[in-house]
């Protein structure tokens, strides 16, 4: 099996020759020391030969403010670049005293309109770098729960949730409309080249969810089926990501159309892998399962290998083998990757 039809058949629950794997998106302090390993100069070269079945896009985005699509919103109107690596969720953004509907629309906020931003050529030129048996996976993020969070602060939004809900929608579906938008541009540029995309909200943290399962179906669940929705219309497969314990919430994203669970967080409650297995077998496939908060930072590279066996014992399809946080960090010892790589691509 080429990658491709590796994908395809896991997302299909169908036999695989060895399981599909995906390396994530390493953070910029991550890279150097993968690529003095791998002995590359760079992360699109690092991509091609660790053993890699996907190559990641993140959809470009260039504003006045910002150079990148998932902090696309100026929720404080400074007016300057926004500062991508230490925004917060908690920090009250411009609608946090806002009462009603008219009080948001009188802050005069400036949606951003993604066809300003995003140039539908640089989405081709990004995509044909991909190796031709590569899945091409888009990087769309399109977290409106936690961007309408930002908007507000996080206490202010998940109070409004409950005391003024109808606010909480407004913002949330302009924020939708916006990721649509943007999807659509991407996939209409890249037409037939683009396999998957990636979406997601962080709405769990390590013991359970953020908030409750009927909050989830309310003010999560809508936008991820318009998401869905989209990326079917062009054939492309959705991998929904959210950190943490979202174990209550996955039966309604596979209501929602969510074809792969990202990134299956194992230590956070209810998120191991056998249980997962037991609860939606059949219903959904997986990506993750190889703990990145102990085991692949401190853990030897004998006990990832052991690891990804036992994964693959407990889904011989089903399941895309990858860092259980997309976000690999520069803890990681590159040797443990290898591993993770290395018994990946066994056939057995």
């Amino acid at each position: 099996m080429n990658s491709r039809e590796r994908f395809y058949a896991t997302v299909e629950r169908k036999p695989v020759d060895r399981p599909a794997c995906w390396l994530g998106d390493p953070t910029p302090e991550a890279v150097p020391a993968l690529c003095e390993y791998y002995h590359v100069d760079n992360i699109k070269e690092l991509k091609k030969v660790c053993g890699d079945d996907f190559y990641a896009v993140e959809i470009p985005y260039k504003s006045p403010t910002c150079s990148a699509i998932f902090a696309a919103f100026d929720w404080y109107m400074n007016g300057s670049d926004i500062d991508t690596e230490h925004r917060t969720l908690t920090a009250e953004g411009c609608f946090a005293h806002c009462e009603d509907i008219e009080d948001i629309e009188d802050v005069n906020f400036e949606w951003p309109d993604p066809a300003l931003y995003i140039d539908p050529e640089e989405c081709r030129r990004l995509v044909d770098e991909a190796p031709d048996d590569k899945v091409v996976m888009g990087m769309l993020w399109a977290c409106h729960f936690q961007d309408t969070c930002a908007a507000f602060g996080m206490e202010n939004c998940l109070m409004n949730m409950i005391s003024d809900p109808e606010m909480v929608h407004y913002v949330d579906d302009r924020i939708v409309d916006f990721y649509v938008k943007a999807l659509k541009i991407f996939l209409e540029a890249t037409k037939g080249k683009v396999q998957a995309i990636l979406i997601g909200n962080d709405m769990g943290s390590q013991r359970g969810l953020m908030i409750s399962p009927e909050l989830v179906k309310e003010f999560v669940i809508p936008g991820a089926r318009k998401l869905v929705e989209v990326a079917h219309s062009y054939g492309v497969k959705v991998v929904y990501h959210s950190c943490g314990s979202i174990v209550e919430a996955i039966p309604l994203l596979i209501e929602a159309g969510v074809d792969i669970i990202h990134p299956i967080q194992a230590l956070a409650a209810g998120m191991d892998p056998q249980n997962l297995k037991d609860k939606f077998e059949g219903q959904v496939s997986f990506c993750g399962g190889v703990d990145t908060q102990d085991l692949l930072p401190n853990g030897t590279p004998e006990q990832v290998a052991a690891k990804v066996k036992e994964l693959r014992t407990i889904f011989p399809t089903g399941l895309i083998i990858s860092p259980s946080h997309e976000g690999l960090q520069e803890d990681v010892p590159p040797q443990n990757i290898k591993a993770m790589f290395d018994e990946v691509n066994k056939i057995y």
